[in-house]
């Protein structure tokens, strides 16, 4: 078969969960089919890439650029048996490419608009076209991949017309050689942690999604003495910005050993911060499934978590983590919940190795990329039969 993957993110310009799968997943999928990788925005050495712009309207709204590289993108599709889309920034090319060459559409969800409102701060009225987008291509989607079974029922209730039968659940993945445990110390020298005291660590993006202010308000609870390491891509927008450096401000008068690392680190590198880290913590508010749990988890490092999404599907609460009630209604006490959390586990470190003993089989055991990927070809060739 010749499959065709669309997506935003693709190697080297990776930000997100949705890129990590399509890099790990592109890797394994070259080892069993023939597969081509189209992407929107910069230029990429492995895929054929279209720039996102409107000719003629260098200011045009952010949507409507993904959109015209879309339809580039279509047009260059015209020799692929499947379409594979990832996000709603490649959803509208995978519909196109359906609609025009007649052949079958497959959706990754990694997320869904309907539950992240606070995209409207990044795209106005261009969030309104992105959720058509992602309703129109959903809803005539050959096969709708879940990536758990929580972001499941959200397709289901978001998008009712959607057939139950065509959406299947197939897990995110680890790569346990690039994630395991190391025990050099170099990238915590740079950034000037004290070995001698423990540390727990955040990395990701900050979105409203990922619950960075939770974190940092529940800090200014934690445990006298603990470190606190901040991976951290940049803010979404710079009202968002301001609100997190703010509080970045207020942690940083209450406590020292809080240091942000804004430059983005290779996965070596975040690798080694994860091993040394006396936990892994994940606030967020949505989460499909949560790649980077399973990321700290391969390096054999305890997870404090919301229970949102598919995040009890990785982390088993009292085996390899602790998982934290998020409630939008109670702020405060989902806050005081990740602190509490948090100082049981720093007051135990036994149980803190256990969990991150028991984290590290689970990743290897259960998600490996290369049988997911072996899942997902074996759905290539059920929507190409059916097609027929």
């Amino acid at each position: 078969m010749r499959i065709g993957i669309l997506t935003r993110e693709y190697p080297p310009f990776v930000y997100g969960g949705a890129g990590v799968h399509v890099d790990f997943l592109v890797r394994e999928l070259e080892k069993l089919t023939d597969v081509q990788g189209y992407c929107t925005g910069e230029e990429r050495p492995k895929a054929q890439t279209f720039p996102e712009e409107v000719p003629g309207a260098p200011d045009a709204n952010a949507a409507l650029k993904v959109m015209a590289a879309d339809i580039a993108m279509t047009a260059a599709l015209a020799d692929r048996e499947v379409l594979h889309s990832h996000t709603w920034y490649a959803n509208f090319a995978g519909h196109l490419g359906k609609l025009l060459y007649g052949v079958p559409h497959v959706i990754s969800s990694h997320s869904l608009e309907p539950l992240r409102p606070w995209k409207a701060e990044q795209l106005g009225g261009g969030y309104r076209l992105s959720s058509w987008v992602e309703k129109q291509a959903y809803e005539a989607a050959d096969a709708i991949v879940a990536v758990s079974n929580g972001v499941r029922r959200d397709i289901l209730q978001a998008y009712p017309d959607v057939d139950p039968d065509k959406v299947h659940t197939i897990y995110n993945g680890i790569d346990p050689e690039l994630y395991q445990p190391d025990p050099d110390t170099d990238v915590l020298e740079e950034i000037g942690v004290d070995l001698s005291k423990p540390y727990v660590m955040w990395v990701g993006r900050i979105t409203r999604q990922k619950g960075v202010p939770h974190l940092l308000n529940a800090a200014k609870q934690f445990s006298e003495g603990v470190q606190i390491v901040l991976l951290a891509g940049a803010a979404d927008t710079p009202e968002l910005k301001e609100e997190t450096d703010r509080l970045l401000a207020e942690l940083r008068e209450q406590r020292d050993g809080v240091f942000l690392v804004s430059e983005h680190l290779p996965p070596k590198k975040v690798a080694q911060v994860f091993t040394h880290a006396r936990m892994f913590i994940c606030p967020s508010i949505y989460e499909p499934l949560g790649i980077v749990n399973l990321e700290a988890m391969a390096c054999e490092t305890a997870v404090v978590a919301s229970d949102v999404g598919g995040i009890p599907e990785v982390v088993v609460n009292g085996e390899t983590g602790l998982l934290v009630h998020y409630d939008k209604d109670q702020p405060e006490q989902f806050e005081a919940g990740l602190a509490e959390a948090v100082n049981q586990l720093l007051a135990d470190d036994q149980l803190c190795d256990d969990f991150g003993r028991a984290g590290r089989e689970r990743a290897v055991n259960d998600f490996g990329w290369n049988r997911i990927a072996e899942q997902v070809n074996n759905l290539y060739e059920a929507v190409v039969r059916a097609a027929k």
